[in-house]
């Protein structure tokens, strides 16, 4: 600095928070109180925290809404359906084969054989489903139309082999089962489920592909007449629950090829009439329609497996008696392991036990109306519709009549009930939709990136387990 410049002013430090200059020692002693007190001011009024808490009601909103984003991100993820199908159909199958153990022994013992001998047949038919499932999940779509052709004439096959005498064989009233020898049947008609769904798809889209579907005529023939010589066979044999399922499944491909209001309803009505007059010529059915909400066996006990589904759902309560503890299992309840294994599965395991089974249901039926809907393939959309129309009918007709909401109809639970003849085309259909849920773009997609990661992260483990612990020597040692 020369002497010519003017000396700059000091810069005093400033009071925090305040920006006044912090007076000298020597200050008087009011003007040192201010200062403080500005201080103390700002201070005060500075916020903490980052801020005021916001009150607590729109705290628990916004928690609220962050969950539903994150659920709403978690069922438009593109493997979510996959997800759904296969572990829905796995945890109803491995719940299924515990409650037929559990519900079987008591038959098993009367009929003097082993407590766990409906339960290795069920649990034999269950690992040849799964390897019928896995196959029905890596086969092209290609294949699965290929396929519909032959299941279907050898469908039709055998259900009129099961009219010939000498090879069907009545269960229960009905005549739908064909004897191999032993203690192996085979129900023809549940493979015709099957063969009616690929086979009515594959029909559809071929026409919808020529644009065809437009005229009613190309709508309804040759699906219509084909699925009335299905009912006709199953007709021969008694098997009235059998056909409402598959009436159902012609209904669910009519209504997806785009049907018409009129035409539809006009079929509907149609079926209807002679759904009406098959029971009324029947006393059988006419009591089984007369037991719809009975609370009493009535008069030569015609309601008594009715009823007897009531006491067991009844008995279980919110949580159940415990597996194996079922009171109605012990021969008051007809076909504990097979029609009504929905009764003994609400004794034993309780509401919390029925509500899991309806649950793993929904997600089920859920999952295939999404891959459904979100294809642009028509068949896979055909066959998608049909295969969740066939499992949500049946379970609905099932579950329903052991609530005493519906007549018993006599089908099984799908992929619960006692049964492999039931067991096996369901879980072949359950790995159709998993195909057809793989098969989205954006599911192909994400599972493609996974491959890599997945390898990776085995390759790390590989590593890991095969490196052989070293010893550490003392230092001296060598």
């Amino acid at each position: 600095m020369t002497p010519d410049q003017p000396a700059a002013p000091r810069s005093r430090p400033s009071a925090p928070g305040t920006g006044r200059p912090v007076p000298r020692a020597g200050a008087a002693p009011r003007v040192r109180a201010a200062v403080r007190a500005g201080g103390r001011a700002a201070v005060l009024a500075r916020p903490r925290g980052g801020g005021a808490k916001p009150p607590r009601r729109s705290s628990v909103l916004e928690s609220l809404r962050r969950a539903q984003a994150r659920a709403r991100r978690a069922w438009d993820r593109p493997l979510t359906a996959y997800y759904l199908v296969l572990g829905g159909a796995l945890l109803i199958t491995v719940l299924g084969l515990v409650m037929v153990y559990s519900a079987s022994q008591i038959k098993a013992l009367q009929s003097g054989l082993a407590p766990s001998y409906f339960f290795r047949k069920q649990l034999f038919a269950a690992a040849l489903g799964g390897s019928l499932m896995l196959l029905a999940a890596r086969m092209p779509i290609k294949l699965h139309r290929a396929f519909a052709y032959p299941l279907l004439a050898v469908s039709v096959f055998l259900m009129c082999l099961v009219q010939v005498p000498g090879m069907g064989i009545s269960v229960n009233g009905n005549r739908n089962w064909i004897s191999f020898g032993g203690p192996f049947l085979l129900q023809p008609s549940e493979f015709g489920k099957l063969a009616l769904v690929l086979w009515g798809a594959d029909l559809l889209a071929r026409k919808q592909d020529k644009r065809l579907l437009a005229q009613w005529k190309h709508l309804l023939v040759p699906l219509v007449p084909a699925t009335a010589m299905l009912l006709g066979l199953i007709m021969l044999g008694g098997d009235m629950g059998t056909a409402i399922i598959l009436t159902a499944i012609l209904f669910g491909l009519l209504w997806l090829a785009g049907a018409p209001t009129r035409m539809f309803v006009g079929v509907l009505a149609f079926a209807g009439a002679i759904g009406v007059l098959l029971i009324k010529t029947s006393a059988n059915r006419m009591s089984r329609l007369a037991c719809i909400g009975a609370t009493e066996p009535g008069d030569h006990d015609q309601c008594w497996q009715a009823v007897h589904g009531i006491y067991a759902l009844a008995n279980g309560g919110w949580f159940g008696s415990g597996l194996g503890a079922s009171m109605e299992k012990w021969g008051e309840l007809p076909e504990p392991h097979t029609d009504f294994i929905f009764a003994i599965t609400g004794e034993e395991l309780g509401l919390a036990g029925t509500l899991s089974v309806l649950v793993l249901f929904a997600a089920l039926g859920y999952a295939g109306i999404r891959v459904a809907g979100r294809t642009e393939d028509p068949f896979v959309r055909y066959a998608a519709g049909g295969v969740t129309t066939w499992i949500t009918a049946q379970a609905v007709i099932n579950i329903g009549a052991v609530l005493g909401l519906l007549p018993i109809a006599g089908v099984p639970l799908p992929l619960f009930s006692y049964g492999g003849s039931a067991l096996l085309p369901t879980m072949f259909a359950v790995g159709l939709l998993i195909a057809f849920a793989r098969a989205e773009p954006a599911a192909r997609a994400a599972l493609a990136m996974r491959q890599p990661a997945l390898r990776k992260k085995l390759a790390r483990v590989r590593r890991k387990t095969m490196r052989r612990p070293v010893k550490k020597r003392p230092s001296g040692e060598r």
